[in-house]
């Protein structure tokens, strides 16, 4: 599993930075606001057809055709593959409408797991669960949905959120792999023309409003062969098998980046230009080139970032960023986190939401086992503190020899 710059796999930006594509863009903008114009009329008589028909066959053609019109134009590759007898598609994640084309070409049903309830719910074509009881029993609800004859197959989207689709694949949770054992994996790639597929502060009205405004916007789905999980395997284990189908069928990487990382690095964006504009004076003739700065800044603490996740999985994004932030060095904030690691905040990665997390250790198949603990404890003050001390530097040693292997790097570059 490869790692990829965060930055890289989300659009922060709207309209494109190059100015032949801005110019033409300017060009095009009046034709935008008249077909975004006609389209929204349009669109609430797609919406009352979708509502009078009933699920079949002619409902999803005569839909997707109308969509067509809307500028939301769906192409797929290995229909044949489809599996009829799977109850669980496995998709990645690109744009707020991804539900919507899937179920033009097969039915399927998504629950929504977190945002609005009642008529806005069933009107963007999500399936109601009610979340009070708690995400336990979430978990057992899907998994007799997936285990009674006669329903429609659940789609669901381990990333758990979108990204721009060009860069990399988020870490897919491991929760919708305990649901059944055969899933089918559903590639998804998505085009636009002049904007970007979607912006991180954009709610799912803006965006169909962008969508409407696009020339079109082009869905390819692509049906993978299905897939089962093996005997010994993991959910988690599970989870990465197909989300390296995925990337390897879309040209793409799969990372270790979580919703969680997302959500930290939009937080981190939206402090930088604030605190950018306020550190120079109005009228400055270097504010364009310390913004630049910046952002080549961030980008570099952001690489150093993902190297020590790589050693300290399980430490959140923003607590290594911040100790970054100070040091400016991989290992010495390895060094901090490690003798701090019982006042961080720890991360669970791979583990299922509808269940308590279960912390796997640093050790690795092939390092001998880390064991924190003490064999007896120490009789007095200072043999607790030279225990603590060796356990420290066995700590600190392991998370050394495992970013060198890792990277590839001497003994001695790293002193």
């Amino acid at each position: 599993m490869e790692t990829r710059g965060i930055e890289d796999m989300f659009d922060f930006r709207r309209f494109p930075k190059d100015a032949a594509a801005l110019l033409l863009l300017l060009i095009y903008f009046p034709v935008g606001i008249c077909l975004m114009s006609i389209r929204i009329f349009i669109g609430i008589h797609v919406f009352l057809v979708s509502c009078a028909l009933p699920e079949s066959f002619v409902r999803r053609f005569i839909v997707r055709v109308m969509c067509s019109v809307l500028g939301m134009h769906v192409r797929q590759k290995n229909p044949r593959s489809r599996d009829k007898n799977t109850k669980l598609y496995i998709c990645n994640h690109v744009t707020d409408f991804d539900h919507n084309i899937i179920n033009l070409l097969t039915p399927c049903n998504t629950p929504q797991l977190e945002g609005s309830t009642g008529f806005v719910c069933w009107a963007r074509g999500f399936m109601e669960i009610h979340s009070a009881s708690g995400q336990g029993a979430i978990g057992e609800s899907l998994q007799r949905y997936c285990s009674s004859e006669g329903t429609a197959p659940l789609l669901l989207f381990p990333e758990e959120e979108t990204t721009n689709g060009r860069a990399g694949l988020l870490k897919f949770s491991s929760w919708p792999f305990s649901l059944t054992d055969s899933i089918q994996p559903v590639a998804l790639r998505v085009t636009r023309p002049l904007i970007a597929l979607s912006t991180p502060d954009s709610s799912w009205l803006m965006e169909l409003l962008w969508t409407f405004f696009a020339p079109c916007t082009v869905y390819h789905v692509s049906w993978l062969p299905p897939v089962s999980r093996q005997d010994g395997e993991s959910t988690q284990e599970f989870a990465n098998k197909v989300q390296e189908l995925l990337a390897g069928e879309l040209g793409l990487v799969s990372t270790k980046i979580t919703k969680a990382d997302k959500a930290e690095h939009i937080k981190r964006k939206r402090l930088t230009v604030p605190q950018a504009s306020t550190s120079v004076r109005p009228g400055s003739i270097g504010l364009g080139f310390m913004v630049q700065s910046l952002g080549t800044d961030d980008h570099r603490i952001a690489k150093m970032a993902q190297q020590v996740k790589d050693v300290l999985p399980h430490v959140p994004l923003n607590v290594i960023t911040k100790d970054l932030a100070k040091t400016n060095c991989v290992d010495t904030t390895i060094t901090n986190l490690l003798e701090n690691k019982e006042e961080a905040p720890m991360e669970a990665t791979g583990t299922s939401t509808f269940g308590p997390s279960k912390m796997s250790s640093y050790s690795s198949g092939s390092a001998p086992t880390i064991k924190p603990a003490a064999k007896s404890f120490g009789r007095s003050p200072a043999d607790r503190h030279l225990s603590l001390q060796e356990r420290k530097e066995a700590l600190y040693n392991f998370a050394r020899r495992r970013y060198i292997e890792k990277h590839g790097l001497d003994q001695e570059d790293t002193h």
